[in-house]
């Protein structure tokens, strides 16, 4: 019961319960019964205990306090501060007869404070027990809790963050939140000025909806901060405890999840560290976030590993391409479109993802792992783009990216020193997985061990492979990527065959190379057709197989019908590409994917290895001259 509160008592305050009676039942332990108490709607405010640590707006509330008349209990600086702003305040260790002991951790805890709080209004038994005792009704109480997480945060040591764990606070947000047919809890100054609006409009009382809700958003708090405690203490001792729990906290609502019937939805921050970004700019949705979250990752980490700044392009969380800011040929400039365009690195970066598989990136999402600069938003002015994350914009580039879409266009801040939790959990179909995040870094390290006959990568050569390796890291699995000259070539997502992911993927590639066949270069476009239209028309020349319908259209796009591109001339001009990359998120079980990406130009691989089939996955490498390291580390992402 509350008498157990006393400090006599406090070794058993874990284990002590209060109850009226039991209900029990065959399906499970006995539970309490409900306490007889009278449930009115307005509760006038006349007694409130304030006891904050943040003393946030605190000020204004006290003020407020004052003009009602309302008597104050309150301890140490809360307490001074509340005689400034002229309350009338009462210490808690005059009221109940107790002085703060034990270096101020026990302040609170004393049957005059919880009794005042618990006790049942209307209930002919409590009201007299609260005369017997002289306890005082307590109607609202204003209480914040120890920054424990701030300490953790900090790296303080194991004493520090144990003394950082506040028991007086959640203890008396647990009793006013039970006890909300009487009681009113306010656990935030963000909730101040809702109590003054409510109170100045109800003749300074609260209601029972209100009091309700302040209790649920008790609750939720001292149930958040007991999850940071639990994770916290669950890292510092042997044998962690088989319950694990996440405090999600909403930071902003989302119009809808995945479709537009996934109602309602949310972007939240975890464990209370907050936002890995800063929205600066549009309205981002769920899988605008989803895509911005991994591009970002995967850009990050290849800065990280190529010391290059790098982008990615991504729809529906996958990669339709990435690069590093490796500069572009004349050629290049021309067959991307940006010839007259001033390209720094990181635009180059984003030039060379966008152009991986243009089709696929129309709309996509952006990251560049360095700051935006005034060359990189000219390039994505023009094109068709729903957003981007990066860790800094430029003056210049930001009012640029800020006008595009109307105003429509996100941008997302990055926090490039955002810790990301080492576990991860997610629930599907009721169930919760939880596992280590995958934060292995693929750096040049990963690339040491080659067993093939031709034992030598180049620097370009193990700049591909890093590349490609960390972009299926971040792609749907079974993924395939190709690279060449610090770009993606083709990606291939998300499929239950190697051998279809290489394929794909090869697909990409062979359109990728075929935008630079003289014939494709030399097609003339009618004046105004658009930029994306002319990238679709291409690619659809190159693969050539339309229905009689959609080359009508297609023509549409021309004042003379180009010559088509035969099967002959593209076979030839396959035959030129050379020096191509490719790394696979986990071992090749044949060697028909070998097979398949020597008809593309690949001549350097990168795979985790572990096949029964290794060695003849080696011996074809070695037949067609090719370069295979053995990663020893798997990239599988679902």
């Amino acid at each position: 019961s509350s008498d157990l509160l006393h400090p006599t008592f406090l070794p058993f305050l874990l284990v002590a319960t209060a109850a009226t009676g039991f209900s029990s039942d065959t399906m499970g332990p006995a539970t309490l019964t409900s306490v007889s108490a009278e449930v009115v709607d307005q509760i006038e405010i006349k007694t409130a205990l304030v006891s904050v640590f943040d003393k946030a707006g605190l000020e204004d509330l006290g003020k407020f306090l004052a003009s009602k008349g309302v008597h104050i209990l309150s301890t140490g600086g809360t307490a001074a501060k509340l005689r400034e702003l002229g309350c009338t305040v009462q210490d808690v260790a005059d009221y109940t007869g107790s002085p703060e002991i034990l270096d101020g951790r026990v302040k609170t805890l004393h049957p005059k404070v919880h009794g005042g709080l618990l006790a049942a209004r209307g209930n002919a038994g409590h009201e007299a027990e609260m005369e017997k005792h002289g306890i005082r009704k307590i109607d609202l109480v204003v209480v914040n809790l120890y920054p424990f997480q701030q300490a953790v945060a900090k790296g303080g040591d194991f004493a520090t963050c144990i003394e950082n764990i506040d028991i007086g606070g959640p203890a008396m947000i647990r009793a006013s939140a039970k006890n909300n047919a009487a009681v009113t809890i306010m656990t935030d100054p963000s909730q101040y000025p809702v109590l003054m609006k409510t109170m100045s409009e109800n003749n300074g009382c609260t209601t029972f909806a209100f009091r309700k809700n302040m209790a649920a958003a008790a609750y939720a708090l001292t149930s958040s901060y007991d999850s940071a405690v639990s994770a916290w203490m669950a890292g510092e001792v042997t044998e962690p405890p088989a319950k694990q729990t996440v405090a999600f906290e909403v930071e902003r609502p989302l119009k809808y999840g995945c479709n537009p019937h996934q109602l309602p939805a949310g972007l939240c921050s975890v464990g209370g560290a907050g936002l890995p970004f800063e929205v600066v700019a549009g309205v981002p949705g769920y899988i605008n976030l989803l895509d911005a979250v991994n591009a970002w990752q995967l850009v990050h980490e290849l800065a990280q590993a190529t010391s290059l700044p790098a982008a990615a392009s991504f729809k529906h969380v996958s990669p339709a391409g990435a690069a590093i800011g490796i500069p572009l040929s004349d050629e290049e400039r021309i067959v991307y479109e940006v010839k007259d365009k001033e390209l720094t690195a990181t635009a180059a970066a984003y030039v060379r993802a966008r152009n991986a598989d243009p089709m696929c990136s129309f709309g996509d999402f952006v990251a560049i792992s360095h700051e935006v600069d005034k060359a990189t938003a000219m390039i994505l002015k023009i094109e068709v783009s729903d957003g981007i994350i990066a860790p800094g914009f430029a003056p210049e580039a930001l009012e640029i990216l800020k006008a595009k879409k109307g105003g429509k266009f996100i941008v997302l801040k990055a926090d490039p020193n955002f810790k990301i939790p080492e576990k991860e959990y997610r629930m599907v179909g009721g169930l919760g997985f939880m596992q280590k995040r995958n934060d292995a870094l693929f750096d040049s390290a990963k690339l040491d061990k080659v067993v093939t006959k031709i034992t030598t990568l180049p620097d370009q050569a193990k700049k591909d492979l890093m590349l490609a390796s960390i972009a299926i890291k971040y792609t749907q699995s079974n993924s395939v990527g190709y690279s060449k000259d610090g770009m993606m070539v083709g990606v291939g997502a998300g499929q239950q065959s190697r051998v279809d992911c290489v394929k794909l993927a090869g697909r990409k590639v062979a359109t990728w190379w075929l935008r630079f066949h003289p014939k494709v270069k030399g097609l003339a476009f009618k004046d105004g057709v658009k930029r994306q239209d002319r990238v679709n028309a291409r690619v659809r020349y190159i693969e050539g197989d339309m229905e009689e319908a959609e080359k009508t259209q297609w023509l549409k796009n021309f004042d003379a019908a180009p010559e088509p591109l035969t099967a002959e001339e593209k076979s030839s001009f396959l035959k030129g590409l050379d020096g191509v990359a490719i790394s696979s998120d986990a071992f090749f079980p044949f060697r028909d994917s070998i097979d398949h990406a020597t008809r593309l130009g690949v001549k350097y691989v990168a795979q985790p290895g572990g096949s029964v089939a290794d060695a003849e996955v080696i011996g074809a490498c070695d037949t067609y001259g090719m370069a295979m390291a053995f990663t020893n580390l798997r990239l599988f992402h679902h």
